[in-house]
């Protein structure tokens, strides 16, 4: 669970950190479970759905001379194998000469990087998964480091590469004030930093333009968003409009012109569209488009050729609309020889003539390629995880059921292979968030219950993000009743179809995914034989008052959506609705997972649940890493904690 105040312009909803079909009529469910006949797969061993990559997360550099790549290597301590950033020259498409590891992390993974420019690689580190992230430069070819953030206690991202600045970046972070950004320019050779926008103390979030100077900015009091807008970096923000959180216009970028901006907007309308809106008149949006069943993820811009290129929308599974030929004709000749699979473009030169291309479906996480545009040719660089046989790993179906409102819930439902879709032993799995989403294709938790023999549920309950401001609202102040309530349906719809074992049910999940699994065992005792809690919360008293500093400027909008303490009403459902207070329901099995450094989910949450439980005599097991934070990064935690989960489940399903 997460505010945005990451890097770029976000209204103040709050979102998740912890795919389009043919819509299925309600209640509808395909079986495709192969015949009784065909032998299951064999079991897989567990650590090949969760070790890391032998290599992967491929870059390009600016001027497409060298790829870059992840892969375990050695750190700096000598012995631990972590995910280290490796640079190679390429020859065209094809790389050559040895590999040169360039970074050498030892505590924890390097979680994503990107190349600045041809010389400087970029990525972000925190210390045991405290998220207050820095900001690190690598040279490729000297190999020297510079954190460029190297400020104890302080949250960093990049808000702008500057594309155009060989040697500059802005960053944002919220050294001066913990709760708020400020924006400042960093020279990646030095580290030296110059501020460029201070923040006022209301400002949650920063929107540059083509030229990389910082023009819009949303002000919040907490509830009521304003768009503020500058013509130049020397002139002051004058507010273009007001709308309350409920309302969301998220601007994009800029036009080929820097003055008018696009943005991603539900003003008067359900669905969030891609408008145009110019700052003389910002009340009138020109609508540029919009999907008749669900919001738009966002839209992309052809900084080579100035123009608009696509929009991405997700109804089952992702899918895209083209503003231009040339990149629909891309797509289209990616498609041809890539049949098939889900395509997405991860990296690309400055002159996006060449792309890193990845390939996958539900039930393999692919290959990765380069992509020459102009000679339209694939040069493949690497599966993933060939060791997880896609012909052994189970489909993923999008589902849809009513829940007992009436209202449609849509989801995704996996079945063991090899087995009969008949009286199974099935987890539901929650998202975390919870204003966030469940989408289609590879999960390793998800292909790793199924080849165990579970059906595993996924559903997008009232407030999941993507399916419009209707369905998203429906959630407010619901935490623990209507939300959960569709959960429980979920389970019903599975034992109603003949799915599920009603015996053989678990419940599994993380952040607001692991609240649910602590509400479900608390609402309904009798409906699941075991539940795993991952760094959930347990009392939303606890929870309000442990939010992290910047999330503060988003404690009202909070108490609108999850419910204020101080209000009599609202505390009165906080409390039938926090299940440490009603731990004396709990009586099914339970496995609890929580990192030390949490800052989101703090490690009370977990505390406080297994000590009452254990004082009850309830069977609860519980696993701490003081390495961790929300969610667990290193690899021997991943195994020990899914490992404990396999034998947990084993035990109470027997599967």
């Amino acid at each position: 669970m997460s505010p945005t105040s990451g890097s770029g312009l976000a209204t103040a909803v709050l979102t998740a950190t912890l795919a389009a079909g043919a819509a299925l009529a309600p209640n509808a469910f395909a079986q495709t479970a192969t015949p009784a006949a065909q032998t299951p797969p064999p079991p897989i061993p567990l650590r090949d759905f969760f070790r890391n990559i032998d290599r992967g997360y491929y870059r390009l550099s600016a001027d497409g001379k060298t790829l870059g790549f992840m892969q375990p290597a050695i750190g700096d301590d000598g012995r631990s194998k972590r995910m280290n950033i490796f640079v190679q020259a390429l020859d065209g498409s094809r790389p050559v000469g040895e590999p040169r590891q360039l970074t050498r992390e030892s505590a924890r993974d390097i979680p994503t990087y990107f190349f600045k420019g041809a010389g400087t690689a970029l990525f972000t580190k925190d210390t045991g998964g405290d998220e207050n992230d820095h900001v690190v430069a690598v040279d490729i070819t000297s190999g020297k480091v510079t954190d460029l953030t190297p400020f104890a206690g302080v949250r960093a991202a990049i808000l702008d590469p500057l594309p155009d600045d060989a040697e500059h970046i802005l960053v944002q972070h919220n050294q001066r004030d913990k709760r708020v950004f400020d924006v400042y320019r960093v020279n990646v050779k030095t580290g030296a930093q110059t501020l460029v926008a201070q923040n006022p103390g209301n400002i949650i979030g920063w929107q540059t333009d083509h030229a990389g100077r910082v023009r819009l900015g949303v002000a919040s009091d907490g509830v009521n968003n304003t768009l503020l807008y500058r013509a130049t970096e020397a002139e002051p923000f004058k507010p273009l409009f007001s709308t309350d959180f409920r309302t969301q216009v998220n601007p994009q970028f800029f036009d080929r012109a820097n003055q008018r901006f696009y943005a991603t907007s539900n003003r008067g309308r359900d669905k969030s569209a891609l408008v145009l809106i110019d700052p003389a008149t910002p009340n009138d949006e020109q609508l540029i488009y919009a999907h008749p069943q669900v919001d738009l993820d966002g839209a992309a811009w052809s900084r080579v050729r100035q123009a608009l290129a696509l929009a991405d929308y997700d109804v089952y599974k992702p899918g895209r609309h083209y503003f231009d030929d040339t990149t629909r004709q891309m797509y289209q000749r990616l498609e041809a020889q890539l049949p098939g699979w889900s395509l997405t473009l991860q990296s690309s030169t400055l002159a996006e003539d060449k792309y890193i291309v990845a390939a996958s479906n539900d039930r393999s996480a692919g290959a990765r390629y380069i992509y020459d545009a102009k000679a339209n040719t694939l040069s493949k660089l690497g599966e993933i995880s060939p060791w997880l046989p896609e012909a052994q790993m189970a489909t993923v179906q999008p589902v849809r059921y009513k829940a007992r409102d009436g209202l449609e819930i849509p989801g995704y439902l996996t079945l063991p292979a090899g087995r009969v879709a008949k009286n199974l032993p099935c987890v539901v799995n929650p998202h975390g968030g919870p204003w966030a989403r469940d989408r289609w294709g590879f999960n390793p938790e998800t292909q790793f219950l199924a080849n165990r023999g579970y059906c595993v549920l996924q559903m997008n309950f009232r407030g999941s993000t993507g399916f419009g401001r209707s369905f998203w609202e429906a959630s407010f102040k619901q935490w623990g009743l209507a939300m959960q309530d569709d959960i429980t349906d979920g389970v019903q719809w599975l034992v109603q179809q003949g799915i599920a074992d009603p015996k053989r049910v678990a419940i599994y999940g993380a952040s607001y995914g692991g609240y649910a699994t602590l509400s479900g065992v608390t609402q309904t005792p009798d409906l699941y034989a075991a539940a795993v809690n991952y760094v959930g919360v347990s009392n939303l008293f606890t929870f309000m008052n442990t939010i992290p500093p910047y999330w503060e400027p988003f404690r009202q909008q909070m108490y609108q959506m999850v419910g204020n303490p101080e209000d009599p009403a609202d505390k009165a459902r906080m409390t039938a609705t926090s299940p440490a207070l009603n731990a004396q329901k709990i009586k099914t099995p339970l496995l609890v997972a929580q990192g030390a450094r949490d800052p989101r989910v703090n490690k009370a949450e977990s505390d406080q649940i297994v000590a009452a439980l254990k004082a009850r005599g309830v069977d609860v097991q519980y696993i701490v890493k003081d390495n961790e934070g929300h969610g667990f990064a290193n690899e021997e935690n991943r195994f020990e904690f899914y490992g404990a989960m396999e034998a947990f489940l084993a035990k109470h399903l027997k599967p």
